[in-house]
């Protein structure tokens, strides 16, 4: 229920505690039902830490009662799970408990099934509070530094592995600042002090939005990616660099766009699909060595090498995706392939 998906599915004609509004519009008619909490308005990305085993999976991700409270997102606290007390309504004093701990927020009840002489109805139920109102799943991501809160969205051209120095953002010099992930903050430091290495998943779904209705579009889709990471390396000089290799290949790949374009534009054709096309499948051959560079991050001699070595692999990459989708079979052609052709050599100097 937590995925379930807005619109005018639900019959929200139907309501169960006398008095209640929130399934009615300004004109006081049955309104489209709200998105699942754990989807919100695109699709939230949900990270989860992973141990060698189920028990350990589990156990790194539990909250401890203190950690929960330092949320200030759930006055009830951990709360009853709602199979044990279910709710009579969508704002009866249980749905109101629900609503305010974690156990609701993670087994959310919006979406209500009453049984009539008549048949089903499938209505809304829970309306739970969203992250611009302060509250969230805790394996979601939120920046609250700016004005309005920003959520760490799902989205399928950006793979979730690209997302880890923002997940990871508290290990900066700012820790305050960019997104924050209570799942991870928490977990974080129980699995330095106990395992070796560990795991970040992150993974959720894509939808579209239009006149309140979500659906999956063509563009939408499920992803998700998980990066291991070495307990003993953990800490702000290793995130420091992470940050800027994975700054270096934004570069990269911000590059590769332009180089794309402009060869179309010296032919006088709009290239914006192909350019697009090209940065994809350089990112897709970077997934395959991301986790050598999470690996290799840290200060010593050895890892130096190992970042250098990978810097001209990802160099390769630019080329070759350059090659794959910028053709030299006319002289028209190899002549703006010549002129737009990627350098890489600033990228490939920079001490690593």
């Amino acid at each position: 229920m937590g995925f379930a998906l807005s619109g005018k599915k639900t019959d929200n004609s139907i309501t169960l505690s006398a008095g209640y509004q929130g399934k009615r519009n300004a004109k006081g008619k049955p309104s489209s039902s709200k998105p699942g909490p754990a989807i919100a308005y695109m699709g939230l990305l949900h990270n989860f830490l992973l141990g060698a085993n189920i028990q350990e999976s589990l156990w790194l991700n539990l909250l401890t009662a203190s950690q929960i409270t330092q949320t200030n997102m759930y006055p009830q606290g951990i709360g009853k799970a709602p199979w044990e007390q279910m709710p009579a309504g969508e704002d009866c004093p249980i749905a109101q408990n629900l609503k305010e701990s974690l156990m609701g927020r993670l087994v959310p009840l919006c979406r209500f099934c009453l049984l009539t002489n008549d048949g089903l109805h499938y209505s809304e139920g829970l309306a739970h509070a969203g992250y611009k109102e302060g509250v969230t799943d805790p394996s979601s991501a939120v920046n609250y530094a700016g004005k309005a809160p920003k959520a760490l969205w799902v989205d399928p051209e950006k793979r979730p592995w690209r997302e880890l120095t923002s997940l990871l953002g508290f290990f900066g010099q700012n820790s305050s600042q960019g997104f924050q992930s209570w799942q991870i903050r928490c977990g974080l430091d129980r699995a330095r002090d106990v395992t070796e290495t560990f795991a970040i998943w992150s993974g959720g779904l894509r939808v579209s939005s239009n006149a309140g209705e979500q659906y999956t579009s063509g563009g939408d889709d499920f992803v998700e990616s998980q990066v291991w990471l070495h307990s003993g390396m953990l800490g702000q000089p290793w995130f420091a660099q992470l940050k800027t290799e994975m700054d270096a290949l934004n570069e990269l790949g911000k590059g590769l766009y332009g180089r794309v374009m402009k060869f179309f534009k010296e032919q006088k054709v709009d290239g914006g699909k192909l350019a697009a096309q090209a940065s994809h499948l350089f990112w897709q051959l970077c997934e395959r060595n991301f986790q050598e560079l999470v690996d290799c991050c840290d200060q010593d001699e050895q890892g130096n090498a190992q970042r250098q070595a990978l810097r001209r692999c990802f160099a390769g990459y630019v080329q070759h995706a350059y090659d794959q989708f910028c053709h030299r079979e006319t002289a028209r052609q190899l002549d703006a392939w010549a002129k737009c052709r990627p350098n890489n050599s600033k990228y490939l100097k920079q001490e690593v």
